[in-house]
């Protein structure tokens, strides 16, 4: 059984995605990237999809690690919809039998690899969407989705408020090169007809990680831990927030509605600067924790900007967004209350 605070949130995924679930009744799903973020937030979804509506369907996730993702979410692991193929996404073992559909989200997003080793970064994406791609022809998958990032079009222009995805949009290159915005864009390149792709930005929700470099994570953990709240920059970015249910239902709605080839940006067009997030996290968590701004923002200067349009996905695919910013941060620290929290470093 999944924990008892995401009930919520999973009985309103299964009612909005009810079409979805129709076309994957009988599927045979076959997941990379299945156990971070995205990944058990597709599976928890897939299992209460499979329980409620007692669908015959079947999820295969790639891991490096089964025994670890067991320890992480036993409950998961032992679903007899859910299978574990231990295996690499680079050269992983090929599982019997037809597939019908497919999600490829695998790549290590760890901020070391990005800046100690960038081309290993690179290549591990490449080579990873590659060997998905030989597997999807050998499995016969008719439905692809490929899990990109809006980091693919670099730095975002000041002028621009919310960052479509039209081709003659593409933002500054980076100041510094990012090797997994570059490993993202030729991912992209070679996934090209074979599916839709979702252009992920920033999340919000249970099982977000409280410890890596996300801010909102950062700020939640310090509320729970009693604050202070830490803001390291100045705290005049503006950002976007987009609760983990309603992503499930977008990554859903894309694998069984997207066009083949057609990138869609995923996220909230509900900005506000690092310092608001901060602030608002402060408000809705504990008790009401100070917020500490670590720099003096530089007069005059227009805020860096990482905020999606998702013009796109409304009105093709009919998607939006459904749980606001302070509801999303509950959520998120109710679920994390009871949980052990990552010391402030």
């Amino acid at each position: 059984m999944p924990d008892d605070r995401l009930l919520r949130d999973l009985d309103h995924v299964v009612t909005r995605t009810r079409d979805v679930w129709e076309q994957l009744r009988d599927a045979r799903v076959f997941l990379t990237g299945g156990t971070g973020f995205f990944g058990c937030w597709l599976l928890e979804s897939f299992a209460h999809a499979v329980d409620q509506l007692a669908l015959s369907a079947q999820i295969t996730v790639l891991t490096r690690d089964p025994g670890q993702f067991s320890k992480k979410a036993p409950h998961l692991s032992a679903h007899p919809a859910i299978h574990l193929l231990q295996g690499d996404v680079r050269s992983f073992t090929f599982p019997d039998g037809a597939f019908s559909h497919i999600i490829h989200g695998a790549t290590d997003v760890a901020g070391t690899l990005n800046a100690d080793d960038p081309e290993a970064m690179i290549e591990t994406i490449e080579q990873g969407t590659a060997r998905v791609l030989k597997f999807r022809e050998k499995s016969g998958a008719s439905r692809a989705l490929l899990l990109s990032s809006g980091a693919v079009y670099g730095r975002q222009p000041t002028s621009v408020t919310h960052m479509p995805e039209e081709e003659d949009a593409v933002a500054r290159p980076l100041e510094t090169p990012s090797a997994y915005a570059e490993g993202k864009r030729s991912a992209e390149t070679l996934w090209n007809t074979h599916g839709p792709i979702a252009r992920g930005y920033a999340f919000v929700g249970p099982h977000l990680p409280l410890d890596a470099h996300l801010a909102i994570g950062n700020f939640i953990r310090d509320a729970l831990r009693g604050g202070p709240i830490t803001v390291k920059g100045d705290g005049t970015p503006r950002r976007s927030y987009l609760y983990a249910a309603d992503l499930t239902i977008w990554l859903w709605t894309m694998l069984t509605r997207g066009k083949p080839g057609r990138a869609y940006n995923v996220g909230s067009e509900d900005d506000d600067s690092i310092a608001e997030v901060a602030q608002t996290v402060s408000a809705c968590v504990g008790t009401h924790p100070a917020v500490i701004i670590g720099k003096t923002p530089v007069p005059g200067a227009p805020p860096e900007r990482y905020v999606p349009s998702t013009a796109r996905a409304r009105s093709e695919l009919g998607l939006e967004q459904t749980v606001p910013l302070d509801e999303a941060i509950r959520r998120t620290a109710a679920w994390y209350s009871s949980k052990p929290i990552p010391p402030i470093l």
